[in-house]
């Protein structure tokens, strides 16, 4: 199921790169990009309304087709990891932390395995890679560690949840905005994933739903 999983992002992102293909193409016609919304809607009968070129419509049809193909076979994907894993009470729980829905828990759920592997949530949260892996001296930074430790999945699967928990967790963004204040938006963004990961592991292992208080506390 994993490996269903992995396969399910990597879907995603080739569809992303299409979607963003289609977006460039009418910023450079229109001066004007269109939404990721609006490539999704579109279809041979729209395109030919559009006051293309030739050849740009024809390219602009290849990456719809490509697009439609990749969103049906995510469909599929999706609709057997759900039946899988969303039976799982851990699956339920995961779902109570802003910023993770039914995606983003599956993906947790089956790159984590058993949490009991893990021995604390410092552990798991650098696991996940959601720690900083600078090297330092004296206090001083000496270099960067292996940044290639851990699990990539996670590692976006958090950075996800934290993008979409500033916008939509009252405490989250409250957080985010205050470590963004004092650093940029990308520290910012890692500080919250950092949190997240935390929390999760917490989380698996008491078998209890998400508690913004101590999150953030």
């Amino acid at each position: 199921m994993r490996d269903l999983a992995r396969k399910r992002q990597q879907l995603v992102r080739s569809r992303s790169q299409h979607i963003l293909a289609v977006e460039n193409i009418t910023a450079r016609q229109y001066c004007k990009r269109i939404t990721c919304n609006q490539v999704k809607r579109l279809n041979n009968e729209v395109i030919g309304q559009m006051p293309l070129p030739d050849e740009v419509a024809l390219a602009v049809r290849a990456n719809v087709a490509v697009i439609a193909t990749l969103s049906a076979q995510i469909d599929v994907l999706e609709k057997r990891l759900q039946e899988k894993v969303a039976p799982s009470p851990d699956y339920a729980l995961l779902t109570t932390v802003p910023g993770i829905g039914q995606t983003l828990a599956t993906t947790i759920l089956l790159e984590t395995g058993s949490i009991g592997r893990f021995a604390s949530a410092g552990n798991f949260a650098s696991y996940a890679r959601c720690v900083d892996s600078q090297r330092t001296s004296n206090g001083k930074k000496k270099g960067e560690g292996n940044t290639r430790n851990g699990n990539k999945y996670l590692a976006w699967t958090f950075v996800e949840a934290a993008n979409l928990a500033s916008r939509f967790c009252p405490e989250a963004k409250r957080f985010y905005e205050r470590k963004k204040a004092r650093t940029n938006a990308v520290v910012a963004v890692k500080a919250l994933a950092h949190k997240l990961a935390r929390a999760c592991f917490h989380i698996l292992k008491d078998r209890k739903p998400f508690d913004p208080t101590r999150c953030f506390s």
